[in-house]
């Protein structure tokens, strides 16, 4: 029996230190299966001896979290750091050969509504125990019989998910190395556990709170750390074009000492805002720009790959007649300058129709012969052979000299080029097929929306040209500049998002939009990442003093991170993995109203076991 443990415990950390190692020269990420060999199989069922040819099971997977990468953990330690996450393998992974072996009346309960469950699923609280003592024991210096290199380094912390089953409804386990200051040897392990229930009538007391941490961990004084997180602005669900979206403002405050449980958080905390923005709302103030930057996505994606899918055009006429309309408005009339203002005017009334209340779109009242061009072609334009057909009456109008109208300075695209040799009567002749047409559009939708996103910033004073030179720059390949206006688009929903919800003072915005700006001239597109905003708790407080938090918590220790005892509560649950396989939790989960939802205490507890 013992020489299976301990087997088993080698693997793990080989397990482990493969992981690490992937991770370490750039690997792919992709979780590290686990064997669980005969004697814990046998132990998971709890009865009799272990049956003749029982085969090892490999439904357990280990994750790595890397520094500054989401972690599952977030919610109820506050902390984003390395650690290693054990779950199972979900079902369809599985290899058909092991299924059977797994039906036992353990797994049976974690296999609830896993066809309808697509989150990550949970152990056992019996296999996660286990786990947690084959990591104690592979780093332990006084397990010498181990065949392992002596001494052993110390690992990241290794939590487990569980599902729950126990009478205490444990979610997480977890253990984490204690190591000695010189020398970096690991001298003993910090036990943590995590527990949940859904409970209205929760009661506690925060100095019963600090006594029972006092107790468990022989201190005399303890402090106690406040941390509430309120939400300012999230998809209710109940918009069937909101549902999707990913959008989410909170603001996070952090205080000590705490005076009682669900203390507001006074004036003299640290605060900052959480914001993380999906582009495209449907009913955004921003929606008409961010249809034209996907259409700019498509000419780019067709430039790529030669196939262009065309979208569903939005408007009751074709590219073609909205183009020959155009030539002729500008043929007819005597001064270009007239012509410029009446469309330009129109433009400007169907931008800021979307939200006059915003008061921040400042719709450009200057653009000029190939920007109104665009804006009409983007708007109909169905096929390449509407592209080509469009071009064709532009160039043809240029060539005799019906049109003569004037472009911003510093743009070199083809359209410019012909247009320029227009002023002089000398249109040189050019073969509108293959891919032109498409970069010929490409190029002047590119020009367009440069000019708009550096017309807000400026015209906002949130950035000056030096600081926007990164993204609007002609330098770069047309591949690059697409993906750069792509990312400023992106600043710009953030900026735009955060003034509707929130109304910071403008040196708050300023600051976020310099934060966005370098970011992303340093990071590729990531419209998963949270943007973090430093503000004083007294320009923030009518957002959050008289407000529910989403989530409120405490945190008692001795001044040692690493000991201490967390209560939370939140209005939803602390971890990913749990509601559909907790009969407790899937009624409140599954059927609670957002105006009466069922609060979720939770609390962390830890012990600490010393090797030495």
């Amino acid at each position: 029996m013992w020489a299976r443990v301990n087997r088993a415990a080698e693997e793990l950390h080989a397990r482990l230190l493969q992981r690490l190692a992937e991770d370490e020269k750039g690997g792919c990420g992709d979780p590290v299966t686990y064997e669980v060999g005969p004697q814990l199989a046998f132990e998971r069922g709890g009865r009799g001896h272990p049956q003749p040819g029982l085969v090892a099971a490999t439904d357990v997977q280990v994750h790595l979290v890397s520094r500054g990468q989401p972690s599952p953990l977030e919610n109820i330690l506050n902390e984003n750091d390395v650690v290693f996450i054990v779950e199972r393998v979900p079902l369809e992974k599985r290899e058909t050969s092991h299924v059977e072996e797994l039906q036992s009346e353990e797994t049976a309960i974690s296999d609830l509504s896993v066809g309808e469950h697509v989150g990550p699923l949970a152990l056992s609280v019996g296999r996660a125990r286990h786990l947690i003592g084959l990591y104690t024991m592979a780093h332990n210096p006084n397990m010498t019989h181990l065949k392992l290199d002596r001494p052993v380094p110390a690992l990241p912390p290794l939590w487990v998910r569980c599902d729950g089953s126990d009478p205490e409804g444990t979610c997480w386990l977890g253990a984490e190395l204690t190591t000695a200051a010189a020398d970096a040897a690991v001298t003993g392990v910090i036990l943590y556990a995590v527990r949940c229930k859904a409970d209205k009538n929760y009661s506690v007391n925060l100095e019963e709170l600090k006594d029972s941490h006092k107790k468990r961990h022989h201190l005399s004084t303890v402090t106690a750390k406040g941390f509430a997180q309120y939400e300012l602005y999230k998809p209710t669900g109940l918009d069937e074009c909101a549902a999707a979206s990913q959008t989410a403002i909170t603001l996070s405050v952090a205080w000590s000492p705490v005076d009682e449980i669900l203390q507001v958080p006074p004036l003299s905390s640290t605060a900052a805002l959480n914001i993380r923005v999906e582009s495209g709302e449907l009913k955004g103030p921003l929606s008409h720009l961010y249809r034209e930057l996907k259409f700019l996505l498509v000419l780019a994606d067709g430039l790529r790959t030669g196939v262009t899918e065309w979208p569903e055009t939005l408007e009751a006429k074709s590219a073609v007649e909205l183009v020959q309309e155009f030539l002729n408005d500008l043929q007819k009339l005597d001064e270009i300058g007239e012509s410029t203002k009446k469309d330009t005017e129109e433009v400007k009334h169907d931008s800021t129709a979307v939200d006059r209340s915003l008061e921040l779109l400042a719709a450009r009242g200057d653009l000029d012969f190939a920007e109104q061009l665009w804006c009409r072609m983007s708007a109909g334009v169905t096929s390449y052979q509407d592209l080509v057909t469009c071009f064709s009456l532009v160039i043809q109008s240029l060539q005799r000299g019906d049109v003569q109208p004037w472009l911003h300075s510093g743009s070199s695209s083809l359209l410019a080029e012909l247009v320029h040799q227009s002023y002089h009567g000398a249109v040189g002749a050019i073969s509108l097929s293959g891919t032109l047409p498409v970069q010929m559009l490409l190029e002047i939708g590119l020009d367009k929306l440069k000019k708009d996103y550096v017309s807000f910033f400026l015209g906002q004073e949130l950035a000056s040209l030096n600081h926007l030179e990164y993204f609007v720059s002609p330098s770069a390949d047309i591949p690059e500049q697409v993906a750069r206006v792509r990312k400023l688009h992106h600043v710009l929903e953030i900026l735009v998002s955060c003034r509707l919800f929130v109304q910071p003072q403008h040196e708050l915005l300023f600051s976020l939009a310099q934060s966005c700006i370098k970011y992303y001239q340093q990071n590729p597109l990531d419209e998963q990442h949270v943007f973090q905003l430093p503000v004083r708790p007294t320009a923030v407080r009518d957002l959050y003093q008289s407000a529910k938090p989403q989530t409120w918590r405490v945190e008692v220790s001795s001044g040692q991170k690493r000991l201490r005892t967390v209560w939370q509560l939140s209005d939803s649950l602390p971890t990913d993995h749990l509601g559909p396989h907790r009969p407790d939790l899937s009624d409140v989960t599954l059927n609670g109203s957002l105006e009466d939802r069922t609060p979720f205490p939770s609390v962390l507890t830890c012990s600490q076991v010393h090797f030495r």
